[in-house]
């Protein structure tokens, strides 16, 4: 078996979904993944550490030899090797074996191998759930067209909830807790989210006074980015819907799943 046919078959395997063997080899690599993740997290427990530290340690190793190898190996077969290295499955690919060496050097760095788990996004591919990739870009494409908008509000809630920290600094100052302006502030930050951990709490008349105002405004303002991105997403979604037209009467407007036409009955042309 010559060089190069060696490469196009290793690439088969590696990059191919439209084979078995293809297909194979991203489930075997899901599994993996699954399984390097359940290791990291039973390591974090520490009487399990303690009692099977040995067999963690040596499972952790050899997921991470075997996708080290995986990746040497994408880099070998792949066609533009500098290209695939610089894509976002080659770079998540790298990140997710640097943290094991890393460990080497800076303890405790192998938890951050928490990230494999976006490597299992490959199962949208194997699988061929191209629709739900479909629907995660057009909740992109809404996210993308509100950010301006979202960009706008959260420098308003900045301004609004560095004032209130300010406000209650004054008022309540260091004998209550409130012992800076951005020790304040985050307790605005907090309050104005209506999480309130009750680790600062005002004491004084005007304090509280101050402080129900701004769970008040908490209240009203966290519908804004919501309203906003939803918004944009029925804009996208009205969008995708006129991309969908019928092959006989071309009026447009159906959704994703329909398969007739609703004006002329006409069957709809696959969806992919």
């Amino acid at each position: 078996m010559s060089i190069l046919t060696l490469r196009q078959k290793i690439y088969e395997v590696i990059f191919g979904t439209d084979t078995r063997a293809g297909q194979n080899f991203d489930i075997v690599l899901i599994l993996a993944i699954l399984s390097s993740e359940l290791i990291l997290v039973l390591s974090s427990v520490t009487h399990i550490q303690e009692q099977y530290s040995d067999i963690l340690f040596y499972g952790e190793w050899v997921f991470t030899l075997l996708f080290t190898v995986e990746y040497l190996l994408r880099l070998y077969s792949s066609p533009k090797p500098l290209a695939y290295a610089r894509s976002f499955f080659g770079v998540i690919d790298l990140i997710a074996i640097l943290p094991v060496y890393l460990a080497l050097m800076i303890p405790g760095a192998h938890y951050l191998l928490i990230i494999r788990l976006i490597r299992v996004l490959r199962i949208f591919r194997v699988l061929k759930l191209a629709r739900y990739l479909k629907d995660s870009n057009i909740l992109l494409r809404a996210l993308l067209q509100s950010q301006r908008k979202i960009l706008v509000f959260f420098s308003s809630v900045f301004i609004l909830v560095t004032v209130f920290g300010a406000l209650i600094f004054v008022i309540e100052g260091p004998d209550n807790g409130f012992t800076s302006i951005p020790q304040s502030i985050y307790w605005a930050i907090v309050t104005i989210t209506t999480v309130g951990y009750g680790d600062l709490v005002p004491h004084t008349f005007l304090g509280k006074a101050v402080a129900s105002m701004t769970m008040l405004l908490g209240y009203s303002i966290l519908a804004v980015p919501t309203g906003i991105i939803t918004a944009e997403l029925s804009q996208e979604m009205k969008a995708q819907r006129e991309l969908i037209r019928c092959m006989n009467c071309t009026r447009g407007g159906h959704e994703s799943d329909a398969k007739f036409c609703k004006n002329c009955g006409s069957e709809l042309p696959e969806q992919l």
